[in-house]
């Protein structure tokens, strides 16, 4: 399946310089920044810089340099907020959501970190 992406998308703003964030980390390929309506005490978007729409489009589509600073953002962000477990952190949760049936708001891949507290369960148990 072919991936559309939206050029004016809030993401694609951002990295434009439209409109401001406050960057947590910025790298070759990728940007991490604050959410604007935070869900826990800490909460950092990290987004690619390319045109990518989900996960698996950037999985499937990116160039071996752009996973891997993506990816290797991800735990920089992590080591900088002071969430990772293996390192005394209290851990996180990641999540990306991805099109309508995983309520993707935004048409460009966004990775949430959460953390800072106890984040509950995501998902009920099966029974």
């Amino acid at each position: 399946m072919a991936y559309a992406y939206d050029e004016n998308n809030i993401f694609a703003k951002i990295l434009r310089g439209e409109i401001p964030n406050k960057t947590v980390l910025e790298t070759e390929h990728s940007l991490a920044f604050h959410d604007i309506r935070p869900q826990a005490p800490v909460h950092v978007l990290v987004i690619p810089k390319g045109p990518y729409v989900t996960y698996d489009h950037f999985a499937l589509e990116a160039e071996a340099d752009e996973i891997v600073d993506f990816n290797r953002t991800v735990g920089e962000v992590c080591k900088m907020m002071d969430v990772q477990p293996g390192m005394g952190g209290g851990g996180y949760r990641m999540i990306s959501n991805a099109g309508e049936a995983g309520v993707q708001e935004v048409p460009h891949l966004h990775i949430h970190i959460l953390g800072g507290r106890w984040m509950g369960r995501m998902v009920p148990k099966a029974e």
